[in-house]
């Protein structure tokens, strides 16, 4: 393509799409009518509808071929995947075999004519691209990559530079859905989705009521519950633009998930009557329509705001451990063979959440193999290095000095990957507890929050840690706002030992037994809860307790002595002499 001549043309920075209809010579030769007729229909059916959703402009077609402008690359690249699927589901909706499409996209200057149309470097490259692309494939340019890298849940194969007819300096090309089978019937996405990060989109809550006023406050807080779940890095959150597109829509949830690329859909509505309001909300597993997870909220208008936050907090806090637990069983059905980095680490998660001494030896083998496969995953680093932590923790370590060290590499490690990962944040903050350094620990947590304050697991750990620098009052606070949170999470059981100990350091030693109880009765095989629980029978004066409490003890760690479980506790000192009395009192030495 060529510029045109005038100087005054309109100029501006612009993503190109650029692409054509594999083999449509041949297609036409063999069926011209028919052929025509198909290309009509997909250019009505998907190409156009999914360029508008995607906010493009459909700049031309040119025989089998057409060219669209973006003013964002990730829309580009949304459309692009897109568009392959759509064209796929096509041809198998047609039962004529799919048209495939070679796509490529750059981001470049361009210049725009009077009548729409768009010439300059910038629209070559990207029709350069697309010859490069292979049937059913993307190519990017270099350009485009490092703008949608971080943004978008997809795989991209790095290819190098390539020199390209008539420009001068070679382009960086980066492939996604290359070499796709055109037969398959899983969806491009599925393929696409990155593997340590689920997708979920959230839809506008449905106003059910006849107040046509709640239609701003179900978008508010939908716009909220978006805002807050972007925080999660372990999630990749369809922005609001894109999911509110369906408001008002009769789309099936399945649909929503294949046009989305997203294996989670969010929906809710909103009833009004007279002063009171019920929200309600449900995941669904766009793939299966399974249920997943559903509640509701009821407040009263006055209200609505604090109610609005509430709601927020609630829905972010469940959706976490209900995604959590269909990924950890979507790997758990994928066959042993077949088990990347992701599903291993998904496969561990379990067994890290148990805190049992055999349940932390399986997870650690499962993540010492997603580390072999991918030494830089964050995630998998991060947990390895909260397992070792553990083994310091509950008396399961054999070299406490060398699984300190180790713990605190491997969470720097995955920090240092992943820095603005409020879960990686969180791990790095309980290592430096247990190595005792709490002014860093501190930081870490408080950085945590800030970027996720719904994060249960990080108030758990900030529980604990006010708790090591004798603060029971606000370390009961942190513990509670993460029961809130998440009431059904498996370290549900953990924030009640936490809360025990905390009155134990407020020497409310009747409360410390009652919570500790409470945790042993939720999680009985958690038999290290002993060695704060004995102390705290005999500091409330019930000794046969405290000497049965310290006989389950030992049943469990043969031989321990009270020496060993003051270098796996991170009180204060005296906090810890008080332990070491009760345990005295309770027989052991």
């Amino acid at each position: 393509m060529s510029s045109p001549s005038d100087q005054t043309a309109q100029r501006r920075l612009a993503a190109i799409l650029s692409a054509d209809v594999v083999g449509y010579s041949t297609l036409m030769s063999q069926d011209e009518e028919g052929t025509l007729a198909r290309l009509r229909r997909l250019r009505r059916q998907v190409i156009e509808p999914k360029i508008l959703l995607h906010h493009g402009r459909l700049v031309k077609t040119v025989g089998d071929g057409f060219l669209v402008e973006f003013s964002s690359p990730v829309d580009a690249v949304r459309c692009a995947v897109d568009l392959q699927e759509g064209v796929m589901g096509e041809g198998e909706a047609s039962g004529a075999g799919p048209l495939q499409l070679r796509i490529g996209i750059n981001l470049g200057d361009i210049i725009i004519e009077d009548d729409g149309d768009i010439f300059g470097d910038g629209v070559n490259i990207a029709s350069r691209l697309q010859k490069l692309a292979l049937p059913g494939g993307i190519c990017l340019s270099g350009k485009v990559y490092e703008e949608v890298r971080d943004k978008l849940p997809y795989q991209f194969e790095d290819r190098g530079e390539h020199q390209v007819k008539n420009i001068g300096r070679p382009v960086r090309v980066f492939c996604l859905l290359e070499g796709m089978d055109p037969g398959a019937t899983a969806g491009l996405r599925s393929v696409a989705i990155f593997r340590d990060k689920p997708s979920i989109a959230v839809l506008p809550f449905v106003n059910i009521s006849q107040d046509p006023e709640q239609d701003y406050f179900a978008d508010g807080i939908v716009e909220d519950i978006i805002a807050a779940l972007s925080r999660f890095r372990s999630f990749f959150v369809i922005a609001r633009n894109s999911s509110f597109a369906y408001k008002g829509r009769s789309v099936s949830l399945q649909q929503i998930g294949r046009e989305l690329g997203v294996r989670y859909v969010l929906e809710g509505s909103i009833r009004r009557s007279g002063k009171r309001i019920r929200i309600t909300a449900q995941l669904v597993d766009a793939g299966t329509g399974m249920h997943l997870w559903a509640e509701h909220y009821d407040g009263v208008i006055e209200d609505v705001f604090d109610l609005q936050d509430q709601i927020t907090a609630n829905v972010v806090g469940a959706i976490q451990p209900s995604i959590r637990a269909a990924e950890i069983e979507r790997a758990r059905r994928k066959r042993p063979e077949n088990l990347d980095a992701y599903d291993l680490v998904m496969r561990a998660l379990p067994h890290v959440w148990s805190l049992e001494r055999e349940a932390n030896d399986e997870a650690t083998g499962l993540l010492e193999r997603a580390l072999r496969l991918d030494p830089n995953y964050p995630l998998a680093l991060s947990l390895a290095a909260w397992c070792r932590g553990q083994r310091i923790v509950y008396n399961w370590s054999g070299d406490v000095q060398r699984d300190k060290s180790e713990t605190l590499r491997q969470a720097q490690t995955a920090a240092s990957l992943a820095h603005d990962d409020p879960f990686i944040l969180t791990v790095l903050g309980a290592a430096l507890t247990i190595t005792r350094e709490y002014q860093r620990a501190a930081s870490m947590l408080d950085r945590a929050l800030s970027l996720d304050p719904n994060s249960a697991w990080a108030w758990n750990r900030s529980g604990w840690l006010h708790n090591y620098r004798d603060d029971p009052e606000v370390a009961i606070e942190h513990f509670e706002r993460s029961l809130r949170l998440s009431p059904f999470d498996p370290m549900a059981f953990n924030c009640e030992m936490g809360i025990g100990c905390a009155h134990f350091i407020a020497k409310r030693y009747d409360l410390a037994t009652q919570w500790q109880e409470k945790a042993l009765a939720a999680k009985p095989s958690a038999v290290w809860i002993h060695r704060t629980l004995a102390p705290s029978y005999a500091h409330a004066g019930e000794i046969g307790k405290a000497r049965a409490s310290v006989e389950e003890l030992v049943k469990e760690y043969p031989g321990i002595r009270i020496s060993d479980i003051l270098q796996a506790l991170a009180f204060s000192k005296e906090v810890m002499g008080r332990f070491v009395e009760g345990l005295q009192q309770a027989g052991l030495k």
